[in-house]
């Protein structure tokens, strides 16, 4: 119901075929994405740094395919968003590289390859493992998290401020980002990150809420 109804306000459109959604977190609450990207028809590209919950979600039949390679991810969802092929595919990596990577096709190519964007990391409990900076492998950043919280805690802020900064140069051209309820931009703000509302007061976000504006 959430992408469908992103899709109806934000994109004015009821059919979601050939229409792309990025966004990152296959566990717990998350692991629905892949599924509603499929339900709704559209292209769902989802990114997960844990192997372990991507393969489960795709034993379930929940993902239809897993990828650890951005330019395979990318061929797939330009055919999918193409020919308007229903897909949810797990990319196995950081949703950060993920949005640099498509940041990066709209600045070379001139193609905006995303309509419709969120996060569902953890981003309630960043520091402790709900979050993992795209500057370290899954394994290395664990690591670190129990030998140098500290170091890890400003590499997850950093990571913080590229994801958004990634997510602003999209947005900027048309795609429609929304916060899941995972406290993404309020963790954000906190690491410096530009998500204030122009000429609003501090507590705003320049990006909508999905209970207030989707879901309301």
């Amino acid at each position: 119901l959430t992408v469908l109804n992103a899709g109806r306000r934000y994109l004015k459109a009821e059919d979601l075929s050939g229409k792309v959604f990025v966004t990152s977190g296959l566990g717990g609450m998350s692991g629905a994405q892949a599924k509603a990207a499929v339900i709704a028809g559209c292209v769902g590209i989802i990114a997960e740094v844990d192997e372990a919950a991507l393969l489960k979600r795709h034993k379930q039949g929940w993902l239809m395919e897993i990828s650890n390679n951005l330019d395979h991810c990318i061929a797939r969802l330009r055919d999918a968003r193409k020919n308007k092929i229903a897909l949810s595919l797990g990319y196995h990596g950081n949703v950060v590289d993920l949005w640099e990577r498509l940041a990066y096709e709209l600045d070379t190519t001139g193609e905006l390859l995303v309509d419709l964007g969120s996060d569902q990391t953890s981003c309630h409990n960043p520091f402790s493992g709900g979050y993992y900076p795209v500057q370290l492998g899954f394994e290395e950043a664990k690591q670190l998290l129990s030998t140098n919280p500290g170091k890890f805690r400003t590499l997850v802020q950093e990571s913080l401020k590229r994801h958004v900064a990634a997510i602003n140069r999209l947005a900027d051209k048309g795609m429609f980002f929304w916060d899941y309820g995972n406290a993404f931009l309020l963790e954000a703000q906190r690491a410096g990150a530009d998500v204030e509302k122009r000429g609003a007061n501090k507590t705003e976000f320049r990006y909508p809420s999905y209970v207030q504006h989707i879901m309301g």
